[in-house]
């Protein structure tokens, strides 16, 4: 359980080890349930398509993410890092935003084999090239 009270629906770990484990999912967006009392899982997806992801955090609300983000190493062939996302976008409110930072160990910390924490407040700072830019360095 975070800080803030709030704990993790059963689900979100199924759906994470089933995109680590079974390679099905590209991508799982978590959010907090209608009452904030547990984080749960809003959408998985199989797309291969970043923009998809992309496309599916919202504006205005915080997130949480898990993405399976593929990308081509110079010299060293495909690579795959498993990346934790905390989108928590300036156009949210100040509540939900300090909410989402307060709970992100509750989940973070049921998901082993995380390569990445990424955090965005805007677009540009979890778009694609943004990413494979702080992936790349790491080897």
């Amino acid at each position: 359980m975070a800080s803030s009270g709030i704990g993790v629906h059963p689900g979100c770990l199924q759906d994470y080890q089933t995109l680590q484990l079974g390679k099905k999912l590209k991508y799982i967006i978590f959010k907090f349930s209608p009452d904030n009392k547990e984080i749960i899982t809003e959408k998985t997806s199989e797309s291969d398509k970043y923009d998809d992801f992309i496309a599916d955090l919202p504006e205005d609300q915080c997130r949480y993410a898990v993405y399976d983000f593929h990308y081509q190493k110079e010299g060293a062939g495909q690579r795959n890092k498993v990346c934790f996302f905390l989108w928590n976008p300036d156009a949210a409110t100040i509540k939900s935003r300090m909410l989402t930072a307060s709970s992100k160990d509750a989940l973070r910390k049921s998901f082993n084999g995380i390569h990445f924490d990424i955090q965005g407040s805007d677009y540009s700072e979890v778009s694609y090239e943004s990413v494979l830019e702080k992936v790349s360095k790491s080897f």
